[in-house]
């Protein structure tokens, strides 16, 4: 389908399932803020030419599936697509890095502190005050 711009110029709409080769599911579980870097690996010759516009974002820097979604200007769900296939390629990895960041060398505890926890629950608290409390939180 092609459609004449303000300009006069052409411009050509590809839909969603032909990216996807019809596919709507990735593979891989992906959140909107899963962070993911380029890989090692290179993708397959068939790949969408949007693969190789996230392959060039992610080696610039980590880039979250939301921000590869509004950078292409796709669908998020056809990006999870194309991120899926460029992981099962190791053209993309998701990198393991700390969740947490130790205060000094001598904390052993991978855990948040016991103020970022209180400040987190006070803040929860001040947000939802009338939320009941979870019993079994451990």
């Amino acid at each position: 389908m092609t459609r004449h711009g303000p300009a006069g110029e052409e411009s050509t709409y590809v839909r969603t399932y032909t990216l996807t080769r019809g596919r709507t599911k990735p593979r891989h579980l992906l959140g909107l803020d899963t962070v993911l870097e380029a890989g090692p690996g290179r993708p397959g010759p068939a790949q969408a030419e949007e693969c190789a516009q996230i392959l060039t974002l992610c080696r610039a820097h980590r880039r979250s599936v939301t921000e590869l979604a509004g950078r292409l200007g796709r669908p998020v769900t056809a990006v999870k697509v194309l991120v899926s296939d460029l992981l099962d390629a190791d053209a993309l990895v998701v990198p393991v890095i700390a969740p947490y960041a130790a205060s000094s060398p001598d904390d052993s505890d991978d855990g948040p502190s016991t103020q970022l926890l209180a400040a987190l629950t006070a803040g929860l608290k001040r947000k939802w005050p009338n939320a009941l409390a979870y019993s079994q939180a451990g």
